[in-house]
């Protein structure tokens, strides 16, 4: 293969080693915080806050949730 396909280019805006340094000390380095409940109200309210939004750690996570939410069993 000669070439690589990104699936996307990585970018960085400028603000997230402040952001870095403001979770360290703080002491919220968890999937978890002050930061994760502002972008959470954030996105319900850019969403009309005609939805709850909740910010995982990742897509396994994710998955795990929606199928709690569609009321899925063990082994179905």
């Amino acid at each position: 293969m000669k070439s690589r396909v990104w699936l996307s280019s990585p970018h960085m805006g400028g603000n997230e080693l402040k952001y870095i340094n403001e979770a360290f000390d703080a002491n919220w380095i968890a999937p978890l915080g002050p930061n994760v409940d502002g972008f959470e109200k954030d996105l319900e309210k850019f969403l009309n806050e005609k939805v709850k939004v909740a910010a995982l750690s990742s897509g396994t996570a994710a998955l795990h949730l929606a199928l709690v939410e569609c009321n899925v069993g063990y082994g179905e």
